[in-house]
């Protein structure tokens, strides 16, 4: 059940961002704001990449947009394209679903420097659940903004 609302929620965000150009998905919410389409994506990217691949994996990587850890640089998409972001992102998820898949269970824990405790792989997925469905919500106001798309 975790995976499939996981799932869902990164469908509703592939979603939110079909079919525009790199120029509308970066186009930002408001001044001074950064925040973006293109930026959100960014941002899912990086938390994939730190809660499965460098939690609960343990690998000694860095992070690609934001070195010291602060999630917000991602949001910053200013002369990223669609195809760098998105292939960075799909990337992310397809080491995120090898990790959960590889987990002997949800109970698996691994410490979260950033919390400063053990998380289990399910505290991980509802996490990532959590931040993608908040993001969502930004992704609907964005794209409304853009071309009046909305739903779903």
């Amino acid at each position: 059940m975790l995976r499939s609302y996981l799932d869902f929620h990164r469908a509703t965000l592939a979603m939110k961002t079909e079919g525009l150009s790199d120029e509308e998905l970066r186009r930002r919410s408001m001044p001074p704001s950064t925040l973006c389409l293109m930026g959100l994506v960014r941002h899912m990217a990086e938390v994939e990449r730190a809660w499965f691949r460098r939690v609960v994996n343990g690998e000694d990587i860095p992070l690609v947009w934001s070195p010291e850890g602060d999630y917000q640089v991602a949001y910053d998409a200013t002369g990223a394209t669609r195809e760098e972001t998105f292939g960075a992102w799909r990337t992310e998820i397809e080491h995120a679903r090898r990790i959960e898949a590889a987990a002997r269970s949800l109970d698996v824990t691994a410490y979260a420097a950033r919390w400063g405790e053990d998380v289990s792989l399910r505290m991980v997925m509802l996490h990532l659940i959590h931040e993608y469905a908040r993001h969502n919500g930004h992704a609907d106001f964005l794209r409304e903004a853009i071309d009046g798309s909305v739903g779903a």
